[in-house]
């Protein structure tokens, strides 16, 4: 997949079939827009596009709005790439850019420079300035610029729309496995491990202190059943978000105790993949009350089909 940051940087002989928006999460939704855009694609010689935007738009408009996204850049690029498409353009959102009015975009951006000739957006995509396009335009401008648009159907999981708010609402709720059936994968969270407090290890249970991505969504305060990825190798975990009110913490952590190992894995990289949740954050009694609920959460853990 090559991955562009201006749009002039692109060059090729092959015309586009091209979908654009956040993506964020690419949930189940998004790649129903990419089976389909691989699909137009085969059928008609044409290369796939995605065109995104790098910070998110709300960033931009709502500077001081504490936004958390469910993909960092690095990971969005994974997915794309996972998914098979050929070109990722990754637009800064400035000033020049947002004051494009939805016309002037379809006919500068999208047919002067990327020679987009099928356009796949969403059921309720709108772009532009005051977000004057949307599928109305688009199936006007389509036969004067040659080339064809489709607007795709939303995709439903138990009679709900899918969509990167949902997904969002579910982490932040606890709901685990209902965000990864929108999804279609394990949401994930990845960063290096630092030095914590070392107080698991007194207690029998020493963590991983994971430093995240500060615009990564963490699911709602709590313990999970996690899979854990370190040096390329799968084992179970039981993960915390959390603040340690039973030792009177106030820092928001993210600690994973990682069953049978026991190497040093400081500065590394580590990514775990929420599977379930195991229940709400605790102030327990004292230590003993606190080991009794992490040797449940271990029996609960060690018994969960990956």
């Amino acid at each position: 997949m090559k991955v562009f940051k201006n749009f002039k940087d692109y060059s090729s002989q092959k015309p586009l079939a091209l979908s654009l928006g956040m993506f964020d999460g690419v949930h189940l939704g998004h790649k129903c827009i990419i089976d389909e855009l691989k699909k137009v694609g085969a059928e008609n010689q044409l290369e796939t596009a995605i065109l995104t935007f790098w910070p998110h738009p709300r960033f931009v408009f709502n500077p001081n709005e504490d936004l958390k996204l469910l993909n960092t850049l690095d990971e969005k690029r994974l997915l794309m790439n996972t998914y098979g498409i050929n070109n990722l353009f990754l637009k800064e959102f400035d000033e020049e850019f947002r004051n494009l009015t939805g016309e002037e975009f379809v006919r500068q951006i999208l047919v002067d420079q990327l020679n987009v000739k099928y356009l796949i957006i969403g059921y309720d995509h709108s772009f532009g300035k005051n977000k004057s396009g949307n599928f109305e335009l688009l199936q006007k401008l389509s036969k004067e610029l040659d080339f064809e648009v489709e607007q795709m159907e939303a995709i439903n999981i138990h009679e709900n729309n899918i969509s990167s708010t949902k997904v969002r609402n579910a982490l932040l709720a606890g709901n685990i496995v209902q965000a990864n059936e929108m999804l279609g994968y394990s949401y994930s969270v990845s960063g290096t491990v630092v030095h914590g407090k070392k107080l698991g290890r007194t207690i029998g249970y020493p963590t991983a202190n994971i430093s995240t991505d500060s615009i990564k969504l963490l699911p709602k305060k709590g313990a999970y059943i996690v899979e854990v990825e370190v040096k390329g190798q799968q084992y179970k975990g039981m993960l915390s978000v959390g603040t340690n009110p039973t030792v009177n913490g106030d820092t928001l952590t993210v600690e994973v105790y990682i069953l049978d190992f026991n190497e040093n894995i400081y500065d590394q990289e580590i990514t775990v993949k929420f599977r379930d949740f195991l229940h709400e954050e605790i102030k327990f009694e004292g230590l003993e009350k606190l080991i009794e609920r992490l040797d449940e959460d271990k029996r609960l853990t060690e018994e969960f089909d990956f």
